[in-house]
């Protein structure tokens, strides 16, 4: 009997012995695809975190180089605010954009100063802006002229069936009025 048992359990046992190395074999590549699953996803995290400091890390130096330039400015801004503490600097802005004169001396203002220094101060071309400066009213003349054209009723396009005027014409007549006005602008 003990022989019997014996390489029954032999035979039984390395069976189970057979049957295990086989599901330790089947298991393997399933545990090196979970484990490999682990490993991706924990370094999709890592990469994440690092991507996330350094957009922080890029944020934070960009506050500091803004930062810096506001302390600038504002210290900037206190000098010009110390500046008008002084005398002479409210009167040389007083002069200089206001135009004034002490009593006693004669303000002259020459009309084309790049006759008499050889530099032509109008730095914009006719190009950029489409009219000539000298044809330009001054902004008072201009305004006047603009309430003067808005009190103005506008002249009533009738539409004639019988004459054979269209939306067309009456589009044209409105066009051709409002060509006289920018020419009035322009002079």
């Amino acid at each position: 009997m003990s022989t019997r048992n014996r390489s029954s359990r032999t035979e039984g046992g390395d069976s189970a012995v057979k049957d295990g190395k086989r599901r330790r074999g089947n298991s393997g590549p399933i545990a090196f695809f979970v484990s490999l699953f682990i490993v991706a996803v924990g370094a999709i995290q890592l990469v994440s975190t690092f991507n996330t400091y350094a957009a922080d890390l890029a944020h934070l130096n960009s506050l500091k180089r803004q930062e810096a330039a506001l302390i600038a400015q504002k210290q900037e801004l206190e000098n010009d605010i110390s500046r008008w503490d002084d005398k002479n600097y409210v009167a040389a802005q007083a002069r200089e954009r206001l135009g004034f004169v002490f009593p006693g001396e004669t303000a002259v203002r020459v009309q084309n100063p790049q006759s008499v220094t050889g530099v032509d101060t109008d730095t914009t071309s006719d190009d950029d802006t489409g009219k000539d400066s000298s044809k330009q009213l001054p902004w008072y003349s201009e305004l006047s002229y603009a309430f003067k054209k808005a009190d103005e009723p506008l002249p009533q396009v009738q539409t004639d069936k019988q004459s054979g005027a269209t939306a067309d014409d009456a589009q044209n007549q409105q066009d051709s009025v409002s060509g006289d006005t920018s020419a009035k602008d322009q002079q």
